[in-house]
């Protein structure tokens, strides 16, 4: 007894078993993460550090260097690139592929506590866990038509920042446009020297006039009362009462020698949404985050964080990168629902019974809903790449059947009963499915041992064909033959049909009659030409390899998402 002998007997277990198999593929394709592209982000971390007032060269000498010695003892480091600018080092390090991202970032603080930084550094490292190169997966606005624009940072920098990087999946909240709120003090230099003072004492002065330290307590026998000043200055008008200096017994303030005024940190930075001033929140999420699973936890909480704002400060979504990937994979699955209406179709022409096109069509469903159970169990995503695998797959899936189909009906047409055919040709082509299904299977072999980023890519592609593939083997051998042996009938035209339904079927046995000739005569037209249709072949060869070297070649092909960057570099 054959291997699908056991399920041609059982026909109902055999059909709850597909139904369950389909089952399971719908559940899975709920719970597939739809991404543009399937995961292959390296571990990488993003260092920065800023020392204010430090230009390009005192950033490389004095703070990337110390740091990159140390983080070059770091294990699995296999890449790193830093820039050092006025006031800013950016070293980014960029893992191995089986580097845990978390303990790699407990390493890099690690080597950041080693590192022999300036004890003026303001600003201790920090690091993220993003990668550079990625585009911001969301952007925010945030704009108010009544607030000064300072204020409306501090929403963004104090309130938004934080609550939007406590989201699973977000990397990086930076803010465009970052005004934050500073006392500017622009100094009359002629004044200064005229009161015998220089930059350096006008800057000591004022740090430890603007100071918020313990002042102590008062204690006395049955009650202690803690002193609670606070020397902090908040505004303009404080700084400018402040003594800096003493001349001839009367007191120099900050306003005898400069202008004091409420500003921002640097009024070099701006940004501008529709048309008018606004903060911009950019959002990039962690190496490895579903972009769109993140951009949906957004989304969601974006209700809540619009309440903790004052209601003339408005929060909206200024550029979502989702709307991209979302189209994209919903072109590529109705690509994919086309290919399977086209396979059935072409299955009908040749064919010619309508039980022999519904049984390989039921293969194409199955086989694809087997393959989103199996993607959803091992963490794959539907993205083009998966997508387009299954689309590849959608003319596999039905060769197996097809085959299978064909020989059972030969023993059909010889007087066999639907069960006795289904049996003896399920058993002889049994062998011959499994190795179509091998050969298939070993193509895409190599795809699964390439190693690096590319090899990463394309492994899902590999996995979710041969998943498909191997399938739709299991399909042929199981529910094709039992479907064949209780639904497929001789196919002898009864008498007590009328004219209309003969003359239907002489006009297709007469269309396929013609088909067939066609090809014969092509046939024998190509073999009487042997000389000629090996030179258009050849040639056909040369212009192939040709066109190869000619065509532009990448790792994925340009997409249009809809949005233009423009960047401007000028000389600092």
């Amino acid at each position: 007894m054959g291997f699908s002998t056991i399920f041609i007997r059982r026909p109902i277990a055999t059909s709850l078993l597909m139904a369950g198999l389909l089952l399971l593929g719908i559940l899975g394709y709920r719970k597939l993460p739809v991404s543009a592209l399937p995961e292959i982000d390296a571990p990488s971390l993003v260092v920065t550090t800023q020392y204010p007032g430090a230009n390009a060269t005192t950033m490389a000498s004095l703070v990337t260097t110390p740091l990159e010695r140390q983080f070059g003892q770091i294990s699995g480091l296999e890449l790193m690139t830093s820039d050092s600018s006025a006031g800013l080092s950016t070293i980014i390090l960029q893992f191995s592929m089986d580097r845990d991202i978390d303990i790699a970032a407990q390493d890099v603080q690690a080597a950041i506590r080693q590192a022999t930084l300036p004890s003026s550094l303001p600003y201790q490292p920090v690091y993220n866990r993003v990668n550079p190169a990625d585009a911001a997966i969301v952007t925010l606005k945030l704009t108010s038509d009544t607030r000064p624009l300072r204020d409306v940072n501090n929403y963004a920098d104090s309130i938004l920042a934080q609550r939007l990087s406590q989201v699973q999946g977000v990397g990086l909240v930076s803010i465009a446009g970052n005004v934050r709120p500073a006392v500017r003090i622009q100094v009359n230099p002629a004044q200064l020297s005229n009161m015998g003072l220089t930059l350096e004492q006008l800057r000591s002065a004022l740090t430890q006039a603007n100071v918020n330290a313990p002042k102590g307590s008062l204690n006395g026998k049955t009650q202690s009362y803690s002193i609670g000043t606070n020397d902090q200055l908040a505004s303009a008008a404080e700084y400018r009462d402040t003594i800096i200096s003493y001349k001839n017994g009367r007191p120099v303030r900050l306003s005898d020698v400069a202008e004091v005024v409420d500003g921002v940190e640097n009024d070099q930075l701006a940004a501008w949404a529709d048309g008018k001033p606004a903060v911009l929140l950019e959002v990039r999420r962690q190496p490895g985050a579903n972009i769109v699973q993140t951009v949906e936890r957004i989304r969601a909480i974006l209700p809540q964080l619009q309440g903790v704002l004052p209601a003339d400060v408005h929060l909206e979504i200024f550029n979502d990168r989702t709307e991209t990937i979302r189209a994209s994979v919903h072109e590529v699955q109705f690509t994919l629902i086309l290919t399977i209406g086209l396979v059935v179709a072409v299955i009908f022409v040749f064919l010619r019974r309508l039980w022999a096109t519904i049984i390989p069509s039921v293969a194409v469903p199955l086989s694809l809903a087997g393959t989103f159970a199996v993607m959803a169990f091992a963490g794959m995503s539907l993205d083009n790449l998966s997508l387009m695998a299954l689309v590849v797959a959608t003319g596999f899936v039905v060769d197996d059947a097809i085959v299978m189909i064909e020989n059972i009906v030969r023993y059909i047409e010889q007087g066999k009963s639907g069960k006795e055919a289904a049996e003896i040709g399920a058993r002889q082509i049994g062998f011959t499915v499994l190795s179509l299904t091998i050969s298939l299977v070993a193509v895409f072999l190599p795809l699964l041992l390439m190693p690096g980023v590319t090899g990463r890519l394309f492994h899902e592609f590999a996995w979710v064909l041969s998943i498909a593939v191997v399938l739709s083997m299991l399909i042929s051998l199981t529910l094709t033959p039992m479907m064949c042996a209780y639904l497929l009938k001789p196919d002898a035209l009864p008498e007590g049909e009328d004219a209309h339904e003969r003359a239907a079927a002489a006009g297709k046995q007469n269309l396929w009659t013609r088909t067939v000739g066609l090809y014969e005569h092509s046939l024998d037209w190509v073999l009487g030409h042997q000389r000629l249709t090996l030179a258009v072949a050849g040639g056909a060869l040369v212009l192939t390899v040709l066109l190869y070297v000619l065509i532009p070649k990448g790792l994925l092909p340009e997409q249009d998402t809809g949005l233009i960057t423009g960047v401007v570099q000028a000389d600092q």
